[in-house]
């Protein structure tokens, strides 16, 4: 039966995909681990010698050959009418891949064309400092958001701001609010926003006793069909440049009863999990953050590197997913440096453990998501991900292996080990590097620049660079 759904999955994959080649082309600017595009991988680029400038002007000549505009006479062709909207969003998008495209090939120290007096990123953060840059100030300059109006709350429009889904609300709430992305104008927009909550939907129209899952595949059918008869852009692009998004464990299973929404769309969520068909060239990961009363907690001053005494340390529930049980079994009390607790002692604070420990474990739960990766950023504790088959929010841009330690499940039983072999330089390195990499994990409201709604933003920004619409 597994094998079957395979086939079936994949069959159904090749099918959408070769209808939407028909009137779109790809180009994969964002990918799961680093940039790529048809230049290569934004972390390999040279960075000087005569054979980058003849690249360079090779890739210009064949970029202005792939992103040409369709002329009258294809369009006639092809017997559809011109969308000259359409045709100018592209138009603007493919200035922008040009200009991105040119900053993977600059030298990082040159920065003279990107006037930035509140922040220039730059350092082993990034995969490219400056290609990450130049796509922010693009992004900040001209994306459009047009949001659909249709729905009432609390179902749509609408989320929790507090508890482990607070981003998904706070991101409705933001979004409703804001004035630098948002238009109204709907044949101004790059994308559009289906704005449905999960979490609202289980909530209000889940009973957990009948669990009966029809009730959300019915909102969401009902509201796609709505926007889909009312309005031309989601049939004008089967849906690719529509996004959803959603921090529930369910957010994924909430795109299965609409095709295009499952394979096409863009879709923002924690959940990154690839085993269960996460697409990183389309979908974007984003951070789970646990606003625990709905109030935005942002870092506090930590302790020095000198008074960590905790070389590694976790408390969660043995009881919420496999790795759990195995990190449970080798290191519940059997070390003194490596401190795991279920329930923590009476005197021992959550957060205190964790701005006197070196290294915070964040293993994966029944989901790849971890809360505590932010928790562990915010106490400037080097984060230990323990975790399988997940996208690692932001990492088009962050390097995060600057700033975190990646250890396999199957290497549990020499967590100790691998930490100890970490030598102090490396360590005060990471530190550092997680203390840098703070802003883009911040909540705020209103939102600053760089902060972790705006980074959200980015990466759908991203995907929608990723593909080409033609008219």
């Amino acid at each position: 039966m597994i094998l079957l759904a395979m086939v079936a999955f994949a069959v159904a994959s090749a099918i959408v995909l070769s209808k939407v080649s028909k009137g779109l082309s790809w180009f994969y600017l964002a990918s799961p681990w680093t940039w790529t595009s048809s230049l290569g991988a934004f972390s390999s680029l040279p960075y000087s010698s005569h054979r980058v400038i003849d690249k360079r002007k090779q890739m210009t000549k064949e970029f202005i050959n792939l992103e040409r505009i369709l002329d009258n006479e294809s369009v006639m062709k092809r017997g559809k009418p011109r969308d000259e909207s359409l045709e100018k969003i592209e138009a603007s998008l493919a200035r922008a891949r040009a200009l991105i495209r040119e900053a993977m090939l600059n030298t990082p120290n040159n920065t003279s064309d990107l006037q930035d007096l509140d922040y220039v990123p730059e350092g082993n953060i990034y995969t490219n400092a400056h290609a990450f840059h130049r796509s922010y100030l693009l992004m900040e300059k001209m994306f459009n958001i047009f949001v659909y109006e249709e729905g009432e709350p609390p179902l749509f429009h609408y989320g929790s701001c507090k508890n482990i889904y607070s981003m998904e609300g706070l991101f409705f709430s933001l979004m409703e609010q804001d004035k630098k992305y948002r238009t109204l104008d709907p044949d101004r927009a790059h994308v559009y926003f289906l704005p449905f909550s999960v979490v609202m939907i289980l909530e209000h129209l889940f009973d957990p006793i009948i669990r009966d899952k029809a009730v959300m595949e019915r909102t969401i059918v009902d509201y796609v069909r709505t926007i889909s008869h009312k309005y031309p852009y989601w049939n004008r692009s089967i849906g690719v440049d529509h996004f959803m998004l959603s921090c529930h464990d369910w957010g994924p299973r909430a795109t299965w009863y609409v095709k295009e929404l499952y394979y096409n769309a863009i879709r923002a969520l924690c959940n990154a999990n690839t085993s269960e068909y996460f697409n990183p060239k389309k979908d974007a990961s984003f951070p789970e953050i646990n606003l625990i009363t709905g109030e935005i907690v942002n870092p506090t001053a930590s302790l020095p590197p000198s008074n960590r005494s905790v070389l590694a340390f976790f408390a969660g529930n043995l009881y919420h997913g496999k790795i759990r049980a195995v990190l449970f079994k080798h290191w519940k009390g059997r070390d003194k440096d490596v401190q795991i607790y279920e329930t923590l002692p009476e005197g021992l604070s959550y957060n205190g453990m964790m701005k006197k420990s070196k290294y915070c474990l964040c293993p994966s739960g029944h989901e790849v998501a971890s809360p505590r990766i932010v928790e562990a950023i915010y106490a400037e504790c080097v984060p230990v991900l323990i975790s399988q088959h997940y996208v690692l929010p932001f990492s088009d841009v962050l390097n995060w292996d600057s700033f975190s330690v990646q250890v396999p499940v199957s290497e549990i039983p020499n967590l100790k080990k691998i930490l100890m072999g970490i030598s102090e330089d490396q360590y005060l390195r990471m530190l550092e590097h997680v203390k840098q990499v703070q802003r883009y994990f911040l909540v705020n409201d209103p939102p600053k620049r760089y902060d972790v709604f705006n980074m959200i933003i980015h990466s759908i920004w991203l995907r929608r660079l990723n593909v080409r619409i033609y008219s």
